[in-house]
């Protein structure tokens, strides 16, 4: 059956990684270093991307789990400054995503994220508009790799799971997105991503990522 939608994670796919700046900055407002950093922002990220915690909830519970007794407004500067830290974007794939749509295909962008970060990328991002379909975990109180999401997915975009490519960093997500029959390929690189679709014989059907 032919391809007729392609689906992209944001973080990491559509992103570039970190922005440097805004990373040294919650470093610096938190006073930890990367290894601290790292062990408070994860354990209630999940809660973040379910829509349970806010931006700025999620980042008072991330002061109340340090002892760290930040101020609001710190609070506040936190969950801004993570926005920004995944701010980034990679234009070979959004360029990719442009050229899709102009061969027929639908583009969707699948991802968990929070409500903080989702209203700064809008804000500064205006090629998220660009997708068909754009499905965010907070907004459904569903994360990935919860089956539901990619059939919540599959309803708005409005393809078979099988007519389905999705692109994810992740492997848990590829894995959860496969077990439905979408055709998942989990992304490093753009040159890799270029051998994997070459590899399903797609160089053909779809325009190759530049």
């Amino acid at each position: 059956m032919a391809l007729k939608a392609v689906v992209f994670d944001y973080g990491n796919v559509l992103t570039a990684g970190y922005d440097a700046a805004a990373r040294a900055r919650l470093l610096e407002l938190t006073g930890l270093d990367e290894a601290g950093l790292e062990r408070y922002y994860w354990p209630r990220r999940n809660d973040y991307d379910l829509g349970i915690l806010g931006g700025d909830s999620f980042w008072q519970s991330f002061s109340d789990d340090a002892a760290l007794g930040l101020s609001p407004e710190i609070v506040h500067e936190l969950a801004l400054t993570d926005a920004r830290m995944w701010s980034t974007w990679n234009p070979r794939m959004t360029d990719w995503q442009k050229k899709l749509k102009a061969h027929g295909i639908k583009t969707g962008v699948l991802s968990n994220m929070g409500d903080t970060v989702l209203n700064v990328l809008c804000a500064t991002h205006k090629w998220i508009a660009d997708f068909d379909v754009v499905v965010w975990s907070y907004e459904l109180k569903i994360a990935k790799p919860d089956a539901a999401i990619y059939k919540a997915l599959l309803e708005r975009i409005g393809t078979r799971p099988e007519e389905t490519l999705y692109l994810d960093d992740r492997e848990e997500n590829i894995v959860a997105a496969r077990a439905l029959g979408i055709d998942g390929l989990l992304f490093t690189t753009v040159e890799q991503l270029q051998k994997d679709l070459g590899a399903k014989g797609l160089e053909n059907e779809l325009p190759m990522p530049l």
